[in-house]
């Protein structure tokens, strides 16, 4: 092993280099985002853990069922209906696009694909 020094300063640096963020922070990751809740509204298709880990599922598998099986059933919840469509059915409580979903996207760096198709709703406030 002639190159045994090099080898464990290589490792060392590259160590340091990838826990930089880490210890640079304090593991601070920044203030989590709150984004603004529907006023009026109490009652989500699914309750607020599942929304927020896993909406984007939630969201594609009613993409598939209406575009792909034609299924447009509404989803009652608590004796409410909900349509199955981003703009007719959480865009109805989550009027603000900036507020609400924004807030997390760019909090998490997620660049999501919904509006490649659907219209950027008006914002209203």
């Amino acid at each position: 092993m002639y190159d045994g020094g090099k080898i464990i300063t290589g490792l060392i640096i590259f160590i340091v280099f990838m826990t930089f963020p880490i210890w640079y922070n304090h593991g601070n990751a920044g203030n989590i985002p709150k984004p603004e809740k529907p006023q009026g509204v109490t009652q989500c298709v699914k309750d607020t853990a599942y929304m927020r880990s896993s909406h984007m599922v939630l969201i594609n598998e009613w993409r598939d069922e209406v575009i792909r099986t034609g299924n447009r059933t509404k989803v009652t919840v608590q004796g409410k209906e909900y349509d199955k469509s981003l703009m007719l059915g959480c865009m109805k409580c989550h009027i603000n696009k900036k507020k609400f979903c924004d807030e997390c996207h760019l909090y998490t760096s997620v660049n999501p694909y919904c509006w490649d198709c659907h219209f950027l709703p008006k914002e209203t406030i």
